[in-house]
């Protein structure tokens, strides 16, 4: 637990249950390492923290075997600054930043400031005299915290703790704000779903009402309960679960529903059953407390052998009616961790080595929730990233989801989110070691630790491949692990942007599972170079031909890719051929290219990189098809059609079997080219 996080949980006590994704789940997590070391670094870090109790922690030494991050990368020293840091890019250009609206600012730097003070007291604070004034500003401040991103049609959708904000991306270089909507809540995820938008709700100051009033906190905890967070006291205004919007007036969202469930939705996903046109599902991950039962009927946190009713160690299922979402409800709550032979409801246990602070190598614990469930309903799966695990889900039947597989990794803390390959062959799990709230990319952090994971996925199991991990160094003060991210759809690469808080975004290609590599990048300074603040990236995800990022503390930003040395300006044309009504991105969709030149044109790039044509072959398919360009296909067809036929042929004896498919869907488009 790193000293700002150590000083929170004793100061606030049963208010951290007010952050379930950063101060709910505090024990922030350092490296373990030999007991000699530890100690001195415990001795080291009092020292410290007694002369300055936020100072940046400083990351202890590597583990034997273990690799840090590069300090010579050109990400590693920017000037640091909120509005003013240093930027560094590679293969993506940066072409707008929207700062945050000003209800969704806290715009007070004075932790006297009366909206400071307000803000504590609707988050549960009960008493800010014993709390430092730094910290009241860092627990302030992430009132406000930009949180997940949804897309339809030409608008973007961005959660806030505090609510959401819709954009108009029409022009994404000339963005611009249609809908502000205040309802505080944390987290705030949000997806949209024809005329619906649903938002996650986890804290404990949501109102029923989206009201920003909170709820009166908690009495002072007596004498020698300072260490026992308490739960705040049941109020039937409180709201903890998914919220239902009718957004046929982008200008007015009007709830028309809100879900309550036991440990409330810190994040959720929207599943559409192929099969079934009137109604969408959404699985709710609750990683927070367990609301007492005064509160709301049913709910226990009772362990499983003392309560097989407990709402640990499961998820809900929400069915919506489209024609009356008015009646959305919880249909089911899978025991996803539930061992199908013996009925033991906490069968999957944690087995990463590096949890808290300070305890040496992790004991395993049971994995009793998911943080997040990527389904890709047109295979008919899900991989849930479930605390101390990674897991594969049947959801063909989308109410009653069922385990297929789980693993576990020494080298990962928290699984966090999970991303397929577009042919379901592979899977990116990430690692949310520190919880978003720690620095976790020093150069002596280990580049094993706090990364993704790159699992095959074959007969519905999991079987490992490779990390990767940002490359850059950053700063102590940067909050930096692996977060959320999507596909890119160039066609012939399995390409994810990601993002990594403060650590910046990330462009990787995992086509070779084996090796993934970064091929671009954005990245900038820490927003303070003296005290650790929540910032970054939360969320990179490609929509209709550009990349957008919410940046937590700054607002959002928009990007588009550049060529370089390992991306051609075909690819990205024919990643821009990819079209989608709607963007929900743990909601997979398959990736279908249209059969046009610029696709054909990516491939043969592609071909040429890997030297799996020879040369005089790709100028020759180069220069037919800029011909059949030229005339609009009125000629060339002939000549187009004779080179497929060549390359069926040379699919059959290629070196691999990547370039193998290229060589095929390369045929196909000359075969019969879309005009």
């Amino acid at each position: 637990m790193n000293r700002v996080h150590t000083l929170a949980f004793r100061l606030l006590a049963g208010s951290l249950l007010l952050w379930p994704c950063f101060a709910g789940r505090m024990q922030a997590q350092t490296p373990a390492s030999q007991e000699p070391t530890k100690a001195a670094n415990a001795k080291s870090e009092q020292t410290n923290a007694e002369q300055d109790p936020f100072a940046p922690e400083q990351a202890p030494p590597l583990p034997a075997g273990m690799t840090g991050s590069d300090t010579n990368d050109p990400r590693a020293k920017l000037k640091p600054g909120m509005h003013d840091a240093g930027e560094a890019a590679a293969g993506m250009k940066h072409i707008l930043l929207l700062p945050k609206p000003g209800p969704f600012q806290l715009d007070a730097d004075d932790p006297s400031n009366p909206k400071v003070q307000k803000t504590l007291g609707a988050l549960g604070v009960a008493d800010t005299s014993k709390m430092p004034k730094p910290f009241q500003m860092v627990m302030a401040q992430l009132a406000f915290a930009n949180s997940d991103l949804a897309f339809k049609g030409n608008y973007l959708f961005q959660g806030n703790f505090y609510g959401v904000n819709i954009f108009d991306i029409s022009n994404p270089a000339k963005a611009k704000l249609v809908t502000s909507m205040v309802c505080p809540g944390g987290q705030g995820d949000v997806s949209v779903y024809k005329s619906l938008m649903f938002m996650s709700v986890e804290m404990p100051n949501g109102r029923i009402d989206c009201d920003i009033q909170g709820f009166p906190p908690n009495p002072p905890p007596a004498a020698g309960a300072a260490n026992k967070p308490m739960l705040p006291a049941p109020q039937k205004d409180r709201f903890r679960g998914v919220r239902i919007f009718d957004i046929s007036d982008i200008r007015r969202p009007r709830q028309v529903a809100a879900v309550q469930t036991c440990r409330g939705s810190h994040t959720h996903t929207l599943v559409v059953d192929p099969k079934d046109k009137n109604n969408v599902y959404i699985y709710v991950s609750g990683t927070s407390f367990v609301r007492q039962g005064e509160e709301l009927a049913g709910c226990s946190d009772a362990a499983p052998d003392k309560d097989p009713n407990t709402a640990l160690f499961r998820i809900e299922v929400i069915k919506v009616p489209l024609a009356a979402p008015q009646n959305a409800k919880v249909v089911s709550s899978p025991r996803v961790f539930m061992d199908s032979r013996t009925g033991v409801l906490n069968a999957l246990s944690n087995g990463g080595s590096h949890g808290k602070a300070g305890e040496g190598m992790e004991k395993p614990t049971y994995s009793n929730q998911c943080h997040d469930i990527t389904v890709y309903s047109a295979i008919g799966l899900a991989a849930g990233a479930c605390s101390g695990n990674g897991i594969v889900l049947d959801i063909k039947d989308p109410a009653h989801p069922k385990r297929l597989d789980a693993v576990n990794d020494p080298n990962y803390s928290y699984w966090h989110s999970a991303s397929f390959s577009n042919d379901g062959t592979k899977v990116v799990f990430t690692d949310e070691w520190g919880e978003g709230m720690g620095a976790r990319c020093r150069p002596n952090d280990p580049n094993k630790w706090g990364a993704d994971a790159v699992f095959h996925l074959k007969d519905n199991k999991l079987s490992f491949a490779s990390y990767y991990k940002m490359p850059a160094a950053q700063s102590d003060t940067e909050n930096c692990v692996a977060h959320n991210g999507s596909l890119i759809p160039v066609p012939g690469r399995d390409i994810e942007v990601q993002s990594w808080y403060q650590g910046g975004i990330s462009v990787v290609d995992f086509t070779d599972a084996d090796h993934p590599v970064e091929i671009a990048y954005f990245d900038r300074g820490p927003i303070d170079p003296k005290m650790l603040v929540l910032g970054g990236y939360w969320s990179a995800y490609w929509y209709n031909g550009h990349i957008y990022g919410s940046e937590i503390a700054r607002g959002l930003d928009v990007f588009e890719l550049s060529p370089s040395e390992f991306l051609t300006q075909n690819e990205i044309d024919a990643a821009k051929t990819v079209r989608v009504a709607e963007l929900n991105v743990q909601n997979q969709q398959r990736i279908v290219w249209p059969a046009q030149l610029v696709v054909a044109k990516a491939y043969l790039d592609q071909l040429e990189r890997s030297q799996a044509l020879p040369a005089d072959r790709i100028i020759a398919m180069r220069n037919a098809i800029q011909s059949a360009e030229r005339s609009h296909l009125r000629t060339g067809r002939a000549k187009l059609q004779s080179f497929a036929r060549s390359l069926k042929e040379s699919a059959r004896t290629a070196g691999s079997a990547t370039d193998s498919k290229r060589m095929q869907a390369l045929a196909e488009i000359l075969q019969r080219p879309a005009k």
